[in-house]
């Protein structure tokens, strides 16, 4: 599967098979997340990954329950302690450097056959204590993986012309 077939048929799952998650493809996610571009080459993310079917459970009341959550065999909670660095535009780093591991994670995960979602609703502190993290780091994004037990589903997106604009903003 080439990127941009990945990147137009890639779906949020929120039902998953018990299949296990074959330990290869688990590397070569968590290794797709590894080689992620950063602000000043920080590469400020940790991955947790749990496959303990209690604490997946845990996590899943932790995300307001979303009991699919818990039903993934997997699911990777990406971390940092790396939360001052403020680029020269303004913005921290961390927010977007871990969005951008994450999404090489799902686009690997997704060439492979595995679906995953990406989770933002959910009790920080709650997912800090279930996994021993500790206080000072921030959890922004966690994700089950698994195979899908049903696709995902295609929730339209804007035309690119609602989108772009050339040389200048206009309204």
């Amino acid at each position: 599967m080439d990127v941009y077939t990945a990147i137009r048929t890639r779906r949020s799952i929120r039902a998953y098979q018990q299949a296990p998650v074959e330990e290869e493809k688990i590397q070569r996610v968590l290794e797709a997340g590894r080689l992620a571009p950063s602000a000043n080459n920080r590469q400020e993310w940790r991955f947790v990954v749990v496959r303990d079917e209690q604490t997946r459970h845990e996590l899943a009341g932790a995300a307001h329950g979303q009991r699919f959550v818990g039903d993934a065999p997997v699911v990777i909670v990406i971390c940092t302690d790396d939360t001052d660095h403020m680029m020269p535009c303004g913005h921290l780093s961390y927010p977007i450097d871990l969005a951008i591991a994450a999404d090489h994670m799902t686009l690997v995960a997704h060439e492979q056959g595995l679906g995953t979602c990406w989770i933002g609703a959910f009790d920080e502190n709650r997912v800090k204590e279930i996994l021993a993290i500790p206080d000072h780091m921030r959890v922004p994004i966690l994700f089950p993986l698994g195979y899908a037990a049903v696709p995902g589903n295609d929730r339209g997106r804007k035309p690119l012309d609602a989108l772009v604009h050339w040389e200048r903003y206009s309204s």
